[in-house]
């Protein structure tokens, strides 16, 4: 479905945010680039929909060369989703799903049935939400709707930067558990940016992990948390596995922490 074939991206000519990068990304699939700020992460997704131009290599998305393509009707055909939301303050609910449907020129009957399918969707009541303005949303509903506004004209292909990364624990993990769902439902293609491990490792198929413009290691969560060569997927993992060991402590009592329990009487 997406194939990215030795891209590289320099912005002066010397320094590389992303360098020599080769991945495929199956129908169906969810991959998340993942890594610390400033890895290439973000860089790469965005050459996938040319919202920023490779210096070299070629990227086909199902099939076609995505630098032969109208940047903006390849845009229109791929869902994006990012940590700002970005709806439009000035419209609705309704209007702001909506948008794309408008671009491609839906019949009125059509946009609005296909606006309250998604509305539906991502569990926002049409009757309820339709006519509200952002600004009357919470942030997880505000997410919500800008997931409902990327699947609107039908995608095969989602990308997602940093989708669930302003929000609050519980409405994160809750979206992200919804999104799993829609996911499956829809057969989407998707490829997820986070610098997030346990989110990576609980939500995807495959995780490409990426340091200083390369991708340094690529496999399953499963298979990345077995892997003992490299230093990065190491230095990722120790986070989780730090507060995995912290919460098993905390749930032990103090008694088991401190080592004292089996001494008292």
């Amino acid at each position: 479905m997406i194939r990215l074939d030795a891209i590289s991206k320099t912005y002066d000519g010397v320094e590389y945010a992303v360098r020599d990068i080769t991945l495929d990304v199956d129908a169906g699939e969810f991959i998340a680039l993942l890594g610390a700020s400033g890895c290439g992460k973000t860089t790469t997704l965005k050459m996938i929909n040319r919202l920023i131009e490779p210096t070299a290599g070629t990227i086909h998305v199902d099939g076609i060369d995505v630098t032969q393509t109208d940047p903006v009707e390849l845009r229109r055909g791929i869902g994006y989703v990012f940590q700002g939301i970005g709806l439009f303050p000035h419209l609705t609910v309704a209007e702001n799903v909506a948008v794309v449907p408008r671009l491609l020129g839906w019949e009125r009957s059509r946009t609005a049935a296909r606006t309250d399918e998604l509305l539906e969707l991502v569990q926002l009541d049409p009757a309820q939400y339709r006519q509200r303005s952002p600004r009357e949303l919470s942030g997880g509903q505000q997410q919500r709707v800008g997931l409902a506004r990327a699947l609107a004209a039908r995608p095969k292909v989602m990308l997602m930067d940093e989708p669930f990364g302003a929000l609050d624990p519980l409405t994160r993990d809750e979206l992200q558990q919804a999104f799993a769902d829609i996911r499956r439902r829809l057969d989407l293609t998707v490829v997820m940016v986070t610098h997030d491990m346990t989110e990576a490792l609980l939500l995807t198929d495959r995780i490409a992990v990426m340091d200083a413009g390369r991708i340094v290691a690529l496999d399953t969560p499963v298979d990345l948390m077995r892997d003992t060569t490299s230093e990065q997927v190491r230095r990722l993992l120790d986070m989780p596995r730090r507060q995995t060991g912290r919460l098993e402590a905390i749930m032990a009592g103090p008694d088991v922490r401190s080592g004292e329990g089996a001494d008292r009487t």
